[in-house]
C-alpha cells in the first residue's frame, strides 16, 4: 500500500488505532500518538500533514456532538489559534531539527505541568488565558501538527465539565486543521501522497474513536482529567526523548 512493507503498514494501521482511541477518550491526543510513529517511516513533515488531515478527517464525524456540547471559549481560541498558525509553520520550515526539538520538548513539558501540578492561589484571567490557549494552539498546531498541548491546560484546568471541555477541544481541531493542511499543501510540503495516507488509515483512526468514546462514557471526572493527562505526559516523555537522544 502506497509503497510501503506490510511491517510499515501494520505499525501505522495500530498506531492509528491507539491514537483514535486517545483522541476519542481524551478530545485530543490523535497526533501525539500517530505523528511519531509515522516519522519513523516517512519524513517528520510528512507525518505531520497525515495527523493534520487525520485530525480533520475524525473532526466531521462529531459535528453534532461539538455543536450539542461545547463551550464559546472554543471561538476565540480558535481565531487567535488561526492568526498564529503560520508563524508555527514558519519555524517549522526555517528552524535547524536541533532546535525544533528543544522548543517542542520545552512547552511539551510546560503544557503538562501547568496540568499536573498544584498552582496554589495562582490564576489568570479568562481573557489573557485564552489568548494564550490560541497562541500555543496555533503555533504548536503549524509547527507540530499537535495544537492539542495548547489548548489542554486551558480545558483541564478550567471549570468546564470534561463533556464541555472535550468537544470545545474536538471543535477547535475541526476548524484549525483545514487551514494547516492548506498551509503545507501550499509550500509544497505535501500533498497527494500524504492525503492517500490519511485516508487509508481512516478506517483505523474511526474504530479506535469509537473505543474512546464508549470509554469516556464510562469515566468519572477525575479518571477523564487523569487520562488527559497521561496524554500529554506521553508527549512530553516523546519530546524528551528526542531531544536527549
Amino acid at each position: 500500500m502506497l509503497g510501503f512493507s506490510a511491517d510499515i503498514i501494520l505499525t501505522a494501521i495500530g498506531a492509528a488505532i491507539a491514537a483514535g482511541f486517545v483522541r476519542g477518550l481524551a478530545g485530543f491526543g490523535l497526533s501525539v500518538v500517530l505523528v511519531p510513529v509515522l516519522q519513523l517511516a516517512i519524513a517528520p513533515s510528512a507525518a505531520v500533514l497525515v495527523g493534520i488531515i487525520s485530525l480533520f478527517l475524525i473532526g466531521l464525524t462529531d459535528i453534532g456532538r461539538i455543536r450539542r456540547d461545547a463551550d464559546r471559549s472554543a471561538i476565540p481560541i480558535t481565531l487567535v489559534a488561526l492568526a498564529c498558525m503560520p508563524l508555527g509553520l514558519w519555524a517549522l520550515v526555517a528552524l535547524p531539527p536541533e532546535w525544533a526539538r528543544v522548543l517542542i520538548a520545552m512547552v511539551s513539558l510546560g503544557a503538562f505541568v501547568l496540568v499536573v501540578v498544584p498552582l496554589g492561589k495562582v490564576t489568570l484571567a479568562r481573557k489573557p488565558a485564552m489568548a494564550l490557549s490560541g497562541f500555543f494552539t496555533g503555533f504548536f498546531g503549524g509547527f507540530a501538527g499537535m495544537p492539542g498541548p495548547g489548548m489542554a491546560p486551558f480545558y483541564l484546568r478550567g471549570r468546564l465539565e470534561p463533556k464541555a471541555a472535550r468537544a470545545s477541544m474536538m471543535a477547535i481541531f475541526l476548524m484549525v486543521t483545514p487551514l494547516s493542511a492548506a498551509l503545507f499543501i501550499a509550500l509544497g510540503i505535501g500533498g497527494r501522497e500524504e492525503a492517500l495516507l490519511a485516508l487509508a488509515l481512516f478506517p483505523a483512526v474511526l474504530l479506535g474513536d469509537w473505543f474512546g468514546h464508549r470509554a469516556f462514557g464510562r469515566v468519572t471526572t477525575t479518571q477523564w482529567q487523569v487520562a488527559t493527562a497521561m496524554v500529554l505526559g506521553g508527549a512530553t516523555l516523546g519530546a524528551l526523548w528526542k531531544l536527549v537522544s
